[in-house]
């Protein structure tokens, strides 16, 4: 139910009976440890979920035989919150004394030993050694498939992880193709209103969202919430995640206010169900920031960084691929308030995050080299700017990620050369961009009339003021309506169109 501090208060309670009635050392109390370290790793609370998963291991080491299940079961637990902690090497370490005594005391295709898998596959994919984190996920698959029967919701489970990863590489129609083949089980095996059907939905809904395919999005991510509302209590983290969810879309539809209501209605939930320091706090916080950073409330954009910065530094070590979120969107909002080395100096701190953390090809590295490389334009090193934008396009049209991502690059790579006079090239650039963006969002999105702008200002430069004067109109039109009358964006284009009406 997500309500963790009566959990704790009836684990406590049941602690304290078998602490008087059973002898230290007693398997019994080892389970009552065990209870309450889940909960403090449910809340967030690593450390403390730690000590009590300790505590348990420390009597089965005592009462148990070496290669006991329960001993496998213990180091599993320790692993997980490791894993959380982003210490991966300690999670491989404790997942594998796992796998050694499950691998010894049960059947080669029991389905135990393919979560074994599954775990050593998780770190894997946690550490975005996708190749290796496929590996373990399909010798998980393989037991699975030999020990249960074809509809059964762990075969389900088995296919969304496969899923999960190549959404994560960025091959989305792969992703689609798992994530579809663990619903159509979900749907046979389960009730309408299962919460696994709701994650399924949930994951379809995410490869949508990052092909660009909104409308598709929004309607199985509100599948999805359906059923956690019909479900789950109301303070539940899983109906947290959906409202983050729907707020995502929101956002990048442009739809800001809406995006806000989501995001409040999150962090509500959030706020009382975890703790101060918890990474999904501070995932929402970003999300939150982002919102504010596209409506041009720099301010509040940077309050909420800050606070999504300040808990990814306590809870996550130095080199985890999450910190890189923050440092990226202080780089963003600097780049709005024209502070082009501050950008600079964040997204340079995001790109080592990313190289350290990421394989070389992953669509995150791509957008940050096309970030850096417009932070380069803006400062006038176009040289600089067109060899980092390559680099991401290299990596955008090689990895199927979204078009989305591309057509930024695109509309970046058009202000390079625009500025640089070379009008040809800026032009097939932005028209490149502006095809994706016009076939992927709403007619009036903000992203648009970023780019009928750009093409505005070439249009002024060759002297093609009717052209221009036609673009720079759909520019004001979209930020009129969808951003705020202080809105920097605004500014920008009415300037543009009073300059155009001039040489009219």
């Amino acid at each position: 139910m997500g309500d963790y501090s009566k959990a704790l208060e009836f684990y406590e309670k049941s602690l304290k009976i078998r602490e008087t009635a059973l002898p230290p050392n007693h398997p019994d109390l080892a389970t009552s440890y065990n209870n309450i370290g889940k909960v403090y790793n449910d809340m967030g609370d690593y450390t403390k979920a730690l000590e009590f998963y300790e505590k348990a291991h420390k009597i089965r080491e005592t009462a148990l035989p070496p290669n006991h299940p329960d001993l496998a079961t213990s180091y599993n637990d320790i692993a997980g919150v490791y894993d959380d902690m982003g210490d991966y090497s300690k999670a491989l370490e404790f997942y594998e004394k796992a796998h050694k005594i499950l691998e010894k005391a049960l059947p080669p295709n029991h389905p135990s030993l393919a979560t074994s898998y599954n775990n050593i596959a998780g770190v894997y994919d946690d550490m975005g050694d996708y190749s290796k984190a496929l590996e373990f996920y399909e010798k998980a698959h393989k037991i699975r498939e030999t020990a249960l029967p074809p509809n059964h919701p762990d075969l389900a489970q088995s296919y969304n992880n496969i899923g999960g990863v190549y959404y994560k590489m960025g091959d989305y129609s792969k992703a689609l193709e798992f994530y579809e083949k663990a619903h159509k089980i979900f749907q046979e095996a389960l009730p309408s209103n299962h919460p696994s059907l709701a994650t399924s939905y949930n994951n379809i809904g995410q490869v949508y969202h990052s092909m660009g395919d909104y409308s598709k999005a929004l309607e199985f991510f509100k599948e999805s919430h359906e059923i956690f509302q019909e479900a789950l209590p109301s303070n539940h983290p899983d109906l947290a995640q959906s409202y983050n969810n729907i707020g995502g879309v929101y956002c990048k539809m442009g739809d800001y206010s809406k995006a806000l209501e989501f995001y409040e209605k999150a962090h509500k939930i959030k706020e009382k169900s975890l703790a101060p320091n918890h990474p999904d706090l501070a995932i929402l916080y970003n999300n939150i920031g982002q919102v504010y950073n596209n409506m041009g409330d720099y301010s509040k954009a940077l309050e909420f960084f800050k606070k999504s910065h300040e808990i990814f530094q306590e809870a996550l070590p130095s080199n985890h691929a999450n910190l890189a979120f923050p440092y990226n969107w202080f780089g963003r909002v600097y780049c709005g308030m024209k502070d082009y080395s501050r950008a600079l100096e964040n997204f340079e701190k995001a790109l080592a995050i990313r190289q350290k953390a990421l394989p070389e090809t992953h669509p995150n590295l791509a957008i940050t080299y096309s970030d850096i490389g417009d932070v380069h334009r803006l400062m006038g090193d176009y040289e600089k700017a067109l060899s980092l934008h390559r680099k991401a396009l290299n990596i955008q049209e090689n990895v199927q990620c979204t078009p989305l991502e591309c057509a930024t690059t695109y509309v970046n790579l058009g202000e390079t050369y625009r500025e640089m006079k070379d009008y040809s090239t800026a032009l097939t650039y932005f028209e490149k961009g502006l095809k994706i963006r016009e076939k992927k969002l709403p007619k009036n999105h903000p992203d648009l009339a970023v780019v009928y702008y750009n093409l505005a200002k070439l249009y002024f430069s060759t002297r093609q003021y009717n052209m221009g004067m036609k673009n720079v109109q759909q520019a004001v039109e979209i930020a009129q309506e969808k951003l705020s009358s202080n809105h920097p964006h605004l500014a920008d284009y009415r300037e543009t169109f009073e300059k155009i009406r001039k040489k009219l």
